[in-house]
């Protein structure tokens, strides 16, 4: 049996898929192979994601796949899965946690504390951007979108001071010597799901219980408690919004952070990791407390 994996065509994204290859292969003796799709996500890199539809244009066409059969999974970055999933699919594993933070990597080696008074930075991301300007209130903010190598490419055309993106990215590209600094959990919030890879599936899969082996639990706990944050806040790509969810023995905090009212809110909360739904939705309601 030989299973097929869609995924987008960038590079990173099918490294992301040779992760969940090998554990297919290495765990249970699975051989898998790569069924290669172009998002429009991928396509449109002129405009914003908010203008043109939002993240779930990252997995459309690859739902289309699991949909007419051509394919039996896809892997995502989980931060480009919308909370709320067509009825016939579901995330039936959630693997790889890979470091989670933001990252600045700057044109000239200059550390972010030390960039000059107005200096220019790349994000299209409207948390990212917030919570530069929370940090900074002098740096100015362009947006910049594309796979992490167009990005870095854009930065130097338009002699951009530097661009933020995420760690995990560039960890898994082998490409940390880019990173300037790395911003802490708390000073900017990562996006929901960052770090963490899902395996989308059919629900009437018949090779579904097959990727729902490779489910981290401590990791499916992580990723929905952040989602169930991001649900209670009806939180989409137009949101300034971010969590992070840990877990240490039995306990999980969260990090959460929001625009409400353009007042940029941050705040956490503990508790039994096994109440991560719950956590979650108790974290967005001391956010909406204000």
């Amino acid at each position: 049996m030989k299973l097929v994996i869609a995924t987008r065509k960038s590079k990173l994204a099918q490294i992301q898929t040779e992760i969940v290859m090998n554990l297919l292969e290495n765990k249970y003796g699975i051989l898998s192979e790569k069924l290669l799709m172009e998002t429009l996500g991928d396509k449109i890199l002129d405009k914003s994601l908010s203008d043109i539809g939002g993240k779930g244009l990252f997995v459309k066409e690859i739902e289309q796949a699991l949909f007419y059969d051509k394919a039996d999974a896809a892997v995502h970055s989980m931060k480009d899965v919308p909370f709320e999933l067509p009825p016939m699919f579901e995330i039936a594993a959630v693997v790889s946690k890979e470091d989670p933070r933001d990252v600045f990597v700057s044109r000239e080696g200059i550390h972010f504390n030390e960039l000059k008074k107005g200096a220019v930075i790349g994000t299209s991301s409207n948390r990212r951007a917030a919570q530069l300007k929370l940090l900074r209130q002098d740096i100015k903010v362009v947006p910049i979108r594309g796979n992490v190598q167009t990005r870095i490419g854009k930065m130097k055309e338009q002699n951009l001071d530097g661009i933020i993106l995420a760690a995990a990215g560039l960890k898994r590209l082998k490409e940390e010597k880019v990173i300037t600094d790395y911003f802490s959990e708390e000073e900017m919030v990562p996006a929901v799901g960052q770090g963490l890879l899902g395996i989308e599936v059919k629900k009437d899969s018949k090779n579904k219980e097959i990727f729902e082996k490779l489910d981290d639990l401590k990791n499916r706990y992580c990723a929905y408690a952040e989602r169930s944050f991001m649900r209670e806040l009806n939180g989409d790509c137009h949101s300034t919004l971010g969590a992070h969810a840990k877990i240490y023995g039995d306990v999980m905090h969260i990090i959460g952070f929001f625009e409400l009212n353009g007042k940029m809110i941050k705040k956490d909360i503990s508790g039994e990791a096994e109440n991560y739904v719950r956590l979650g939705q108790k974290l967005a309601e001391k956010i909406l407390e204000g």
